[in-house]
């Protein structure tokens, strides 16, 4: 998948203008890679198009615990966008990161996150719980 494939897909799927889901994109990833170890953000990177590589960089290898209120509230803050839009926002880069990525990347992906974030990967359910 492309840059311009993956932002039309969130923007696509959260019903949001472009300039909204560039920045939401950057934020959920952003959020992400803190919520991941070091070495799982470089291999998550090299799966993205290359505009989005820089937001997965991390100075550390560990992973802060965040529970999905925090990860929420840490995307809607980065984002500029009011909490329902930026959940949607999240979720939407969530999936397309699924589609994007190997199968073999998304176990490890999922391997590090908690049940209440990797829910987010999915369509259906709320968002805020």
């Amino acid at each position: 998948m492309n840059f311009a494939e993956f932002l039309e897909a969130v923007r696509r799927q959260a019903g949001l203008p472009p300039t909204e889901a560039a920045n939401v994109i950057r934020a959920t990833l952003t959020t992400l890679a803190e919520r991941i170890s070091g070495s799982e953000a470089r291999n998550l990177a090299t799966q993205l198009p290359e505009e989005y590589r820089g937001y997965l960089h991390k100075e550390v290898e560990f992973a802060e615990i965040l529970d999905r209120v925090e990860f929420l509230n840490e995307v809607r803050t980065r984002s500029g966008l009011d909490d329902q839009r930026a959940a949607e926002g999240a979720r939407a880069v969530l999936m397309t990161l699924r589609e994007a990525m190997s199968a073999d990347e998304f176990e490890n992906l999922d391997s590090e996150l908690s049940e209440d974030i990797r829910q987010l990967f999915h369509p259906a359910g709320r968002v805020w719980a």
